[in-house]
């Protein structure tokens, strides 16, 4: 059921209507399940990745490339990559980035990748992000498997997703999120999924900060 309700999130990432509405109203929405907007995960994010900083920085699943573009501008990293399997995604990761007019073309990459698949050599890259991305994965595992293999000694692997239910809900509120979420086809895991998933790939030094259904989670390769 997982690899399916993937798949179904996965074909409908690639739509051009999708594509166009993330930034447009879609992304907006996650507030309600207690993400603290763009700005505020992006300064979270950067705390985790200051061992990383001046390195190559992979933002996978970027999606429309609203933390590409603010990792590109932040001048904190010598490259940013901007890695998504949606055409119609990066077409319009593209097109933010042109109408900007503030972002080098130097600075950021836009590659075409399945994040389990990614065309980096082994122990290449300082640090790759995920931003709301390890739910949409068909196969988290072999996904955070090759980001561990890019990842360079110490590189720093940052990511957040939906949870499916938090350790501080009820026990009698769980199973209505659960058949909610299953409803919606969606792929979420609990915290101690994710620990185990990193921890199994081969990363360590697991860190969480958990706001209501809202994860960010970071581990570094030994």
């Amino acid at each position: 059921m997982r690899c399916y309700a993937s798949s179904v999130i996965v074909n409908l990432c690639r739509s051009p209507l999708i594509s166009f509405l993330y930034e447009r109203g879609w992304r907006q929405n996650f507030s309600r399940s207690g993400f603290p907007g763009p700005d505020e995960e992006f300064r979270m994010a950067q705390e985790y990745f200051k061992p990383a900083e001046g390195g190559l920085l992979v933002d996978v699943s970027c999606g429309s490339g609203l933390f590409s573009r603010k990792f590109a501008k932040s001048g904190t990293y010598s490259e940013v990559v901007a890695l998504d399997f949606s055409e119609n995604m990066l077409r319009q990761c593209y097109d933010f980035i042109k109408a900007d007019g503030t972002i080098s073309e130097e600075n950021l990459a836009l590659v075409r990748a399945d994040v389990s698949r990614l065309p980096f050599a082994s122990g290449s890259v300082d640090a790759v992000h995920a931003g709301a991305a390890l739910h949409c994965w068909p196969a988290p595992s072999n996904a955070i498997s090759e980001i561990c293999r890019v990842l360079r000694s110490g590189g720093v692997f940052v990511g957040t997703t939906f949870l499916r239910y938090s350790s501080s809900m009820p026990a009698i509120a769980r199973p209505l999120r659960q058949w909610q979420q299953f409803m919606a086809r969606s792929n979420y895991y609990i915290e101690e999924e994710i620990e185990d998933l990193c921890m199994s790939c081969g990363l360590t030094n697991y860190t969480k900060n958990v706001q209501r259904s809202f994860i960010m989670f970071s581990a570094q390769k030994p």
